[in-house]
């Protein structure tokens, strides 16, 4: 399970303060995958990286139950005169996993040949998130974050992502942000709604699709 209680985030702006979350109460049930819906600029990716403790709410606190992974694809906690070997190494002795486990599975999993062996700043932004999903899914969590990782790559790519990722699906619940109402109903069996500040948990997919069309009916 993993919960939000309170939890506020505000960012300045030129056009002064804007809220993402104010003071949100929200309960993600273990045994279920929700996908996070919202418009432009609602603060998805924020909430997702403050679920993932990428970045502290201004307020408030997140209570995890299990093991929760970074968001897939995310890039900005990994030291970048390190290569990626020595990443894979360094999160797996974080997470309690076997480093040469997860040293050979993002090796081949993300197909960066002599690269691999390059620091991640060498890399550019497709390499990096290649390397920074296959370590992702080298490691075994009760919660995948996913802020639009599934959209990257080439098909071929795309395809043993899918594949890989569904497999932990088996045994993992999923909190995911895409703009793809395909992908979410593919992988989510239930969604909440990012508006204005404010997160709404829908138990019905099919009544969050048709606020969530509602609200960007509204807004266009």
């Amino acid at each position: 399970m993993i919960r939000l209680e309170n939890v506020t985030k505000r960012y300045k702006t030129g056009a002064g303060v804007r809220t993402v979350l104010d003071s949100v109460n929200l309960d993600f049930p273990k045994g279920h995958s929700v996908g996070i819906l919202g418009l432009n600029g609602a603060g998805k990716s924020t909430l997702v990286r403050i679920i993932g403790d990428a970045e502290p709410p201004d307020s408030g606190r997140v209570v995890r139950q299990g093991r929760v992974s970074w968001p897939l694809g995310y890039t900005g906690g990994f030291q970048v005169q390190l290569t990626g070997r020595e990443n894979a190494r360094f999160v797996a002795r974080i997470y309690g996993e076997s480093p040469r486990y997860v040293e050979a599975f993002a090796e081949e999993f993300s197909e960066l040949g002599s690269y691999f062996d390059v620091p991640l700043k060498n890399y550019s932004a497709g390499m990096r998130g290649r390397f920074a999903f296959s370590v992702s899914l080298a490691c075994d969590f009760e919660y995948y974050l996913v802020d639009e990782a599934l959209e990257t790559g080439d098909a071929r790519y795309k395809e043993k992502f899918r594949r890989a990722f569904d497999e932990r699906r088996e045994n993992a619940s999923v909190i995911l942000v895409s703009h793809n109402e395909q992908t979410v109903r593919r992988n989510c069996d239930m969604a909440a709604i990012l508006h204005e500040g404010k997160l709404d948990l829908y138990e019905d997919l099919k009544e969050a699709m048709h606020q969530y069309k509602f609200l960007q009916t509204k807004a266009a």
